[in-house]
């Protein structure tokens, strides 16, 4: 049974890789899934509670930067409070409808929010534009978060 576990573990943890790049997935929360199993499995001997609790830390900030990622894109160029709402919400929204709608979603709040404040088309694109990259931004980040959390497992199941 164990080797079950151990295999379920592995499969987490390599789709919860997967899932930091891919938005249909929950990529960090998949990660921690799979190491905590293995912590459990093996009876926390290696993965003990301060192990697990700075690995889920990381996690935790990751799922942060995930959610306000698009936000705070809009706000480094200096969008109006409605871009910032509209990116807030077509966020929201758009995990309703897969990876077009986690693409797209916080990109059309932000110019829409940006259009209701009055400015220009051009600049509620750029708004949507920087919105955009704030969320590749905030996916490389965790991407990174969930190798550094993967890493720490490693470190622990080694050295704990």
């Amino acid at each position: 049974m164990d080797i079950a576990l151990y295999v379920l573990a592995a499969l987490l943890i390599v789709g919860g890789l997967a899932g930091s790049v891919l938005p249909a997935l929950p990529g960090i929360p998949m990660v921690f899934g799979g190491i905590w199993l293995v912590a459990a499995v093996d009876d926390y001997r290696h993965l003990g509670l301060w192990w697990l609790l700075i690995i889920g830390a990381l996690g935790t900030l990751g799922v942060i930067v995930d959610f306000i990622a698009g936000t705070l894109g809009a706000k480094r160029v200096g969008a109006s409070q409605r871009a910032l709402w509209g990116a807030t919400i077509g966020t929201f929204v758009g995990m309703f409808f897969g990876i077009p709608g986690l693409l797209l979603g916080p990109f059309a709040g932000a110019l829409v929010g940006e259009l209701a404040s009055g400015t220009s088309v051009l600049r509620s694109a750029h708004v949507g534009a920087a919105t955009w990259l704030g969320l590749l931004l905030g996916t490389l980040f965790k991407l990174v978060l969930s190798f550094l959390m993967v890493g720490l497992f490693g470190l622990a199941m080694l050295f704990g």
